[in-house]
């Protein structure tokens, strides 16, 4: 397989109007909002803090809505930006809150595909996102754009190292 290439996506492979659904959810806990807002030095005590968190409107610490980001991003790569890379995010809303023990979903609509001025053959991709908790309440909207390359001009994957015997 020396000299494969991904499964895609690729440039060619998306057109206005598509719509992709992650194939899995992603059930958030509460050491996963902790640990991610003491890496990031978030200390708002409304995500680390249960006993503050449990004296706001929210009742309990408000999943870190960049983590909200992050994970909506994963979700969607496989069917997204597998291929290629991120180059930014836009018009971030996040209209509802998200818990510890809510599982979240990505939806990706594709709003925009062009060829790259400035990379042959490679072309740029924006999608519009949502993040979607398991009764369907949409807790994150976002605009995210990704360079992908053609299938023709992708770089090979051949990442597998080969086994050694002694």
């Amino acid at each position: 397989m020396d000299g494969a290439r991904s499964p895609g996506p690729y440039l060619e492979d998306f057109a206005v109007g598509d719509v992709y659904r992650s194939v899995t959810g992603r059930t958030i806990t509460e050491a996963d909002n902790i640990q991610f807002s003491l890496l990031t030095a978030n200390t708002n005590p409304i995500h680390i803090d249960a006993h503050y968190a449990s004296k706001t409107e929210f009742g309990r610490p408000l999943v870190n809505s960049t983590m909200t980001i992050a994970i909506v991003t994963g979700l969607a790569v496989p069917q997204t930006s597998q291929n290629g890379f991120a180059l930014g995010w836009n018009d971030v809303t996040l209209p509802a809150p998200l818990f510890a023990g809510d599982t979240l979903y990505a939806e990706s609509e594709v709003v925009d595909v062009r060829a790259s001025r400035s990379r042959p053959g490679w072309g740029i991709v924006r999608v519009r996102q949502r993040g979607i908790k398991q009764d369907g309440t949409i807790v994150l909207v976002m605009t995210r754009s990704f360079m992908v390359p053609t299938r023709d001009a992708a770089p090979a994957r051949d990442v597998f190292p080969t086994p050694r015997t002694r």
